[in-house]
């Protein structure tokens, strides 16, 4: 029996998107003759971000879909367990536009059974998210993550501690768990009611509720790094988990660590990792499993998640194929000179401001060669957030950009071990207050720029959209809408 408080709920919740799959026969796949022997292959990826289209031709969800049926031999009411490791939503125009949603409706299509809930899940806020879980046909999981007045798991947001499935004669219990350091790589102001606890505690509550239930098989899906993961599986090697997926880190990988099974599926639906079960029900223990990766090579592709992404990229086609801007060749979003172009475009629009500031983890993939779009720049600069003014004296800009997460910075030059302001030529002035231009993410807190809002708590939200200077830049340069600027000029003066 659970622990008192919320029990009929949250057994209900327990069960809520789980729609079992159940026996296919008394020796699926055996080979050996025996009626007790029970298989079941567990499909695996994390990372999704969002990527159903691909990120080049022929490596979209409809091919990996495709895929498994070809090479795995998948089939929706086969002996399969599909499950993600979490950050399903956020990355292309295609999903980032309608906040997940037309992610969530993708993997309900191909039919996964559980996924982690990753640090991206709260990008669009908790009704975002209790929005998207209330649409999904699975549960997301995360045994770590708790409200911080209550101390219980948010299953008001659709999150839930673990679930249980029954799949081909056998119970599979299968817990979530959530990266700790959240608080600091989704926006901060998103989360500040929730804290992510450490994960052995954590996990071995779950186990203990979970093994009540009974279990034949007990499985983790982590947003958690591999080598976090590593560790975490050598430190409660007693508790005999079956199998640990990861995520976060966008890691391929299928190996062992000690009895538990390791996998990461690397990310944007371009590989995924599988492992093929067989348990005895009659002596009650598992027989051998098999391991691997894959690419995500198929050059074919499911109709019916083809026809599901078409409808979607058919919604936004007026709105984000508009061509922006041209390049002969690939940009590549991480090079000093693009992300300089960026930043610089925030204090182009606001002339008043003396630097700008952002991180480089609000750029997240490369443009394409040919035409560019506003659809290609949505996945360039894809999160929900705003440009807020701050008023800061030197020092406090000069902290924040040494310790923050990779800052890129516009107004400010670094000469040996100065800071020089690029107007003035002259050093910054440590007591001097000057107005700064950040994003949202990072006036909450997030990357370690926790010093910014310290030092104004009253900072000013301009409203305007951090991609937006940029894409507004593009257009200005643009004086013939049939003859758009080469972005490789512009950013070639940087």
């Amino acid at each position: 029996m659970m622990r008192s408080g919320g029990i009929a709920i949250l057994m209900i919740a327990l069960s809520a998107g789980c729609q079992d799959r159940g026996p296919v026969g008394a020796d699926p796949g055996a080979g050996d003759g025996s009626e007790t022997i029970r298989e079941i292959t567990v499909l695996y990826t994390n990372d999704e971000h969002g990527w159903m289209e691909g990120m080049e031709p022929g490596m979209g969800a409809a091919n990996l879909y495709r895929l498994w049926q070809e090479q795995e031999g998948f089939s929706k009411d086969g002996a399969f367990l599909l499950l993600s490791g979490g950050d399903n939503w956020t990355g292309p125009a295609i999903s980032t536009w309608v906040q997940g949603e037309s992610m969530v409706e993708v993997m309900n299509a191909m039919s996964y059974d559980a996924s982690a809930v990753g640090n991206h899940e709260f990008d669009f806020g908790l009704e975002g998210l209790k929005q998207r879980t209330a649409e999904a046909d699975f549960p997301f999981l995360s045994a770590n993550t708790r409200w911080k007045d209550s101390g219980q798991v948010p299953i008001e947001l659709g999150i839930l501690p673990y679930t249980v499935k029954e799949l081909n004669g056998l119970q599979v219990g299968i817990i979530g768990l959530t990266t700790t350091s959240t608080p600091r790589t989704a926006n901060p102001q998103f989360v500040s009611t929730l804290r992510f606890d450490d994960y052995e505690p954590a996990l071995r509550a779950a186990v203990a509720e979970v093994r009540r239930l009974d279990p034949d098989l007990l499985f983790v899906v982590a947003h958690v790094c591999l080598g976090e993961l590593e560790a975490l599986a050598l430190s409660v090697l007693d508790l005999e988990i079956d199998l640990m997926g990861g995520g976060h880190c966008n890691e391929l990988a299928a190996r062992r660590v000690g009895e538990t099974v390791l996998l990461g599926g690397g990310y944007h639906f371009t590989s995924y990792a599988r492992a093929r079960i067989r348990y005895d029900v009659r002596d009650d223990q598992l027989v051998d499993v098999e391991i691997g990766v894959a690419p995500n090579e198929s050059a074919n592709d499911d109709s019916e998640i083809a026809a599901l992404v078409k409808g979607w990229q058919d919604q936004f086609k007026d709105s984000l194929t508009e061509v922006i801007a041209w390049s002969d060749s690939e940009i590549d979003f991480r090079t000093p000179q693009f992300r300089q172009a960026v930043i610089d475009s925030w204090l182009i629009s606001d002339p008043t401001a003396d630097f700008a500031i952002t991180n480089a983890g609000g750029l997240r993939t490369r443009l394409p060669a040919g035409e560019i779009t506003l659809n290609d720049l949505v996945n360039v600069m894809p999160f929900e957030n705003n440009i807020y003014a701050v008023y800061l004296p030197g020092h406090v800009i000069v902290e924040a950009i040494e310790t923050g997460g990779r800052p890129i910075v516009a107004g400010l030059t670094r000469r040996g071990a100065d800071w020089i302001v690029s107007r003035t030529a002259a050093g910054i002035e440590d007591d001097r207050l000057y107005r700064v231009l950040v994003n949202s993410f990072m006036y909450a807190g997030g990357d370690n720029f926790q010093a910014i809002r310290e030092n104004d708590p009253d900072g000013y939200d301009t409203g305007i959209h951090y991609r937006q200077p940029f894409v507004d830049a593009l257009q200005r340069l643009q004086s013939n809408p049939s003859n758009p600027v080469d972005l490789e000029d512009l950013i070639r003066t940087r």
